[in-house]
């Protein structure tokens, strides 16, 4: 009988890199993080975690309920609009994260989509990214009115609620992986008070 198990680590330099990893999601003060495939059960385990976690660490309600509403549309985001690396490939997950610092929570999310994509999802994050508090307002009602749905599944409501309720502009960047396909990452703050 041949024997197939493989060890945790194969070298020093793996479990090198396993500490360093560790020491850099401390220093950034991750809370959570997760790579891999994306379903909507998996979502619901994020979020009943998310949930509880900073339901025992005494988080306001009301920044509570951003971090979740946020959250799920990330992670909708996520697995509605990754493009598929196929059975093998682990070198473009999607992943989701979560920081905190002294003021504020990070949610972060990044996932590869097709560079076609990219224009109008750009549009609509620097769109609204210029807006105040008025102007969020009127484009997210002006949207649903005309509810102008794209191929992608969405008329960019989600971009605009998550700017609504963050009160904070969203950092957002394209990674080319090829031709035809790009990581898309974006980083919601969400303030404490």
């Amino acid at each position: 009988m041949t024997d197939i198990s493989m060890p945790f680590y194969t070298n020093h330099s793996a479990l090198t890199d396993f500490f360093e990893f560790h020491h850099l999601m401390e220093k950034n003060q991750i809370v959570m993080t997760y790579a891999g495939e994306f379903s909507q059960s998996l979502t619901k385990t994020l979020l009943s975690f998310t949930e509880k976690k900073f339901s025992m660490e005494d988080v306001e309600d009301i920044v509570r309920r951003k971090i979740f509403n946020i959250m799920v549309e990330l992670l909708q985001n996520i697995s509605k609009n990754a493009l598929d690396n196929g059975p093998e490939s682990t070198e473009h997950s999607p992943v989701f994260m979560i920081g905190e610092s002294k003021d504020c929570f990070l949610l972060i999310s990044s996932n590869k989509i097709s560079n076609e994509h990219i224009p109008p999802l750009q549009k609509r994050l620097d769109q609204v990214n210029s807006l105040d508090t008025e102007g969020l307002r009127q484009l997210y009602k002006q949207v649903r009115m005309n509810a102008s749905f794209s191929k992608v599944g969405g008329a960019g409501i989600g971009i605009i609620d998550m700017a609504r309720k963050s009160n904070h502009t969203i950092d957002y960047h394209f990674l080319p992986v090829d031709d035809h396909a790009s990581m898309f990452s974006i980083q919601i703050k969400i303030s404490k008070n």
